[in-house]
């Protein structure tokens, strides 16, 4: 039996394929269309999962939508009826949308399914609809290595609810209870992140990577006149100040009265306020979400925990959730964003609508290591490079890890394709930049000449599972680069008395361990602990750079450059490597040098294709 579940319509549409309850094929729509964040009907990446395992549409059982648009529709004319006539400018703009395809959501995507499968109606899978947070919780538990689990979902919202809480066992999630829009944790987050500069649903992680340069000055300000916040974690916002639920904008111009400013304007200079607001909000979201957790804890007694939705991708909340919270054991859903709800919905309709049993498998989960998208056979990549006129290079296995760590270990950066691409936003060795973590410019020249992206912005380590715990505080598997750590006093080094009062972002020429590229201003780091069974190529990458430097960690960011979506084909790669002054580039056992290939000539403004995020 296989299951289409797709997301779309409001951002990172994606589609995900199971077969007979094992996931298979998972993608979201942006790497197939170069448009980051894509949020149209994921045509792409549906035809994908269907072309990876050699069946058409016709062979599929059911698709699923992670959404219910009528219940969201009534959320939406409820908000403007309560709050008329102040949100009639928003309403005047929300409805055309809404009456001329979300509200008939149903045939349009018949519609667009008949063209993905070149069928009539009547050859169409059966069509059914999951809630969103349905959606994100069984996106959590059902591919999680726990038989039962408390979960918790927290985005910006849903139909009605941005908060839910549910227990999970067997093949069933049960809703607990839930908080209502407009009180969401994400928007409030995500309102932060407009008056600071960056762009909603996007520039949330710039805020959290912006939050250790500043001191939360703000934190009360915002308890006392934004969010009221009760013993268990429920909350409620001062709607006051916040124009999302009926306006244009996410915040307005009481709440820009409340900081003394004005929104600051995208791409300005960055001050110290804007730094301290971001360290404030960050710590409110870090109490929220420990408060509601061990309100679950004491309800459920689970001793474990699954997290969904966007706030969990909040990776500095999620390690301290992981350190000071009543949960023995959490799992975050990878995908945790919309994307992911493709996966949850699938998933709902297999255990839950179909009543399929449960198989966990102990320590580990079920999402393959999160590398679930394309891959490319060396016949293949060797065709895509001799058709671009690259230069390359082929080796075997142990001369390939040989000459990369050789390299990385000269200062090189490189571009790492190989096997899968992965699902959900991190790139986790797959679709990666990499470098050397023992670096001391390495950060500023992956940030400044290769990714194109403010120069604050902190990397993150890959670190061969063995030795995790070696250089961080950290004893549990972070495989998905969503738990925050500190990294162990032994590899810290004493500040500079020169500089060590130093503010905002004149912290960053202070180097503070023997892994700086990956070591934040505030001693910490987002790890990806890798494993041989989940990706044996990049564990073998760097086991061989341990072997000849004494240093098991590397630099991994994502392989794309600001406002461009993650590389998913050879031909992405090669385009990116020659945008950027990346050194080599390895697409499976071909290696690219960059002083070997031809001149590289645009066509256009190529940084002008791509929305600035």
């Amino acid at each position: 039996m296989y299951i289409l579940g797709l997301s779309g319509y409001y951002h990172d549409s994606a589609a995900c394929l199971l077969h007979n309850g094992e996931v298979v094929a998972a993608a979201q729509e942006e790497r197939f269309t170069r448009k980051k964040h894509d949020a149209r009907f994921p045509k792409e990446s549906a035809r994908w999962c269907l072309e990876s395992v050699g069946i058409n549409l016709s062979e599929v059982q059911q698709a699923v939508f992670y959404d219910k648009p009528l219940i969201k529709f009534e959320r939406l004319l409820e908000t403007y009826i309560a709050s008329a006539p102040r949100g009639f400018s928003s309403f005047l703009s929300a409805m055309p949308v809404w009456l001329k395809e979300k509200l008939y959501l149903k045939s349009v995507l018949k519609k667009e399914l008949m063209r993905l499968g070149e069928c009539s109606k009547g050859e169409l899978p059966t069509l059914l609809f999951a809630g969103h947070h349905q959606s994100h919780a069984a996106s959590a538990f059902f591919p999680s290595p726990f038989e039962s689990a408390a979960i918790l979902c927290m985005d910006g919202v849903g139909e009605w609810a941005p908060t839910t809480t549910w227990m999970g066992e067997g093949n069933r999630i049960q809703p607990l209870w839930q908080i209502d829009f407009p009180h969401s944790l994400g928007l409030l987050y995500s309102a932060f992140t407009y008056f600071t500069g960056f762009k909603v649903n996007s520039g949330e992680y710039k805020l959290m990577g912006l939050a250790p340069y500043g001191e939360p000055r703000y934190a009360d300000l915002i308890r006392e006149h934004l969010i009221d916040i009760k013993a268990d974690g429920t909350f409620r916002l001062q709607m006051d100040y916040f124009d999302y639920a009926t306006g244009l904008k996410m915040t307005n111009e009481r709440f820009s009265e409340l900081f003394g400013r004005p929104a600051r304007a995208p791409e300005s200079p960055l001050t110290q306020q804007e730094m301290d607001i971001a360290a404030s909000i960050q710590q409110v979201t870090e109490d929220v979400v420990l408060r509601v957790a061990s309100t679950l804890y004491r309800e459920t007694g689970s001793p474990n925990l699954c997290l969904a939705g966007g706030v969990a991708l909040n990776c500095v909340a999620n390690g301290r959730l992981q350190r000071e919270g009543p949960f023995e054991k959490i799992w975050i859903q990878p995908a945790a964003g919309d994307a992911g709800g493709a996966l949850g919905c699938a998933l709902a309709a297999w255990h839950e609508y179909a009543d399929h049993p449960r198989q966990p498998r102990g320590k580990r989960d079920h999402m393959r290591g999160g590398y679930l998208g394309p891959r490319y056979s060396m016949p293949s990549v060797r065709e895509s490079l001799t058709e671009l006129g690259a230069c390359f290079e082929e080796f075997d296995d142990q001369a390939l890890f040989a000459r990369s760590a050789a390299l990385l270990d000269a200062n090189n950066v490189l571009g790492w394709f190989q096997g899968s691409m992965e699902f959900g936003p991190r790139a986790l060795g797959a679709r990666s930049i990499i470098g050397d973590a023992r670096s001391k410019s390495m950060q500023s020249v992956m940030n400044l000449k290769i990714k194109y992206r403010e120069s604050f912005r902190p990397f993150a380590p890959a670190v061969l599972a063995e030795y995790v715990s070696e250089y961080f505080d950290q004893e549990e598997e972070s495989p998905y680069m969503l738990i925050v750590s500190e990294v162990k006093l032994a590899h810290r080094i004493a500040p500079d008395p020169t500089i060590q009062d130093a503010f905002g972002l004149d912290r960053l020429n202070q180097q503070r361990s023997d892994i700086p590229a990956v070591t934040h201003v505030d001693y910490t780091a987002r790890i990806q602990s890798v494993h041989h069974d989940t990706n044996p190529r990049f564990h073998a990458l760097l086991s061989e750079f341990n072997r000849q430097t004494g240093c098991p960690v590397l630099v991994n960011t994502s392989f794309n450059v600001r406002g461009e979506p993650i590389v998913c084909t050879p031909e992405d790669a090669y385009r990116c490597f020659m945008r950027t002054e990346m050194d080599y580039l390895v697409i499976e056992n071909c290696l690219l040098a960059k002083p070997d290939q031809p001149a590289w000539e645009e066509t256009a403004n190529w940084q002008q294709e791509f929305e600035l995020d």
